[in-house]
């Protein structure tokens, strides 16, 4: 299933649609990263180039998305080209921790989940060497209400082998440490729950095609996960951080105006 880095949505009505609510989860991270016409934007782990397509459109800026799938490298280099922006995004294959530039601003959408507990370390150094000394970087990612544990046997067995969302203790002492400040940080409660919701509908009504493609198995499978997810951000532990991050304490406005 393709998602177009759409992870996590923004609902501000429970029935706006998914495409509507993609929107206002691009627009609100625009608007938190305060860009400017012509500033340089990172986009780690850029899916399949939604997120950096839209912000070279919607505010001129330059946007290089990096990603380690080479499928979706190709899908938003054919994207990008079709939309006429070759000339202001660029999609590589690469692992964030080989890139040495610096950015004006980094986004990261959903990636941050398949980091790893012992690189976050690794990663909030990296995000301050790109980072300009007036840069701000916005890190988007599913975590957890509750103090730190394993990750979730059957999820890490059959659907996402590795990935793991943080406690908010876990990703505070690495950033501390990088030398970045956490000049906002946001906590999304029950949009994902929506979100799942969403997907899960839209599953389920193409359980034909699904099968033609995959077994039974398969259906049932991801039909437990993306239910047993949006009870999760429903009624458990799960919710949706986004750290807006800086290296001074001057790089953004003094009040949160410029986002709402």
């Amino acid at each position: 299933m393709r998602k177009d880095n759409t992870h996590v949505l923004i609902l501000k009505n429970e029935d706006d649609t998914l495409e509507v609510a993609q929107n206002n989860k691009i627009d609100h991270i625009i608007k938190k990263l305060n860009l400017k016409p012509n500033q340089k934007v990172l986009d780690i782990g850029c899916g399949w180039g939604t997120l950096a397509i839209d912000i070279a459109k919607k505010t001129q800026c330059e946007v290089v998305g990096i990603t380690l799938s080479e499928n979706q490298l190709e899908y938003s280099k054919q994207k990008a080209k079709e939309m006429n922006l070759e000339n202001q995004v660029e999609f590589r294959l690469s692992d964030y921790r080989q890139l040495n530039e610096k950015f004006d601003r980094v986004v990261s959408v959903g990636m941050f989940e398949h980091v790893g507990r012992k690189f976050y370390k690794t990663y909030f150094n990296k995000v301050f060497d790109f980072l300009n000394e007036d840069g701000v970087a916005l890190i988007h990612t599913i975590g957890s209400i509750n103090p730190p544990r394993g990750p979730q046997p059957w999820i890490t067995k059959y659907i996402f082998p590795g990935g793991y969302t943080p406690s908010l203790s876990e990703v505070a002492l690495p950033i501390e440490k990088s030398g970045l400040i956490i000049s906002d940080l946001e906590v999304l409660r029950t949009h994902y729950q929506h979100t799942l919701r969403n997907w899960k509908d839209r599953f389920m009504s193409k359980k034909n095609e699904v099968l033609e493609m995959f077994d039974e198995k398969f259906f049932r499978m991801w039909e437990f996960y993306l239910v047993g997810c949006e009870m999760a951000f429903k009624w458990s532990d799960q919710v949706v951080f986004q750290f807006q991050l800086t290296k001074k304490l001057k790089a953004t406005p003094i009040t949160r105006d410029y986002i709402y």
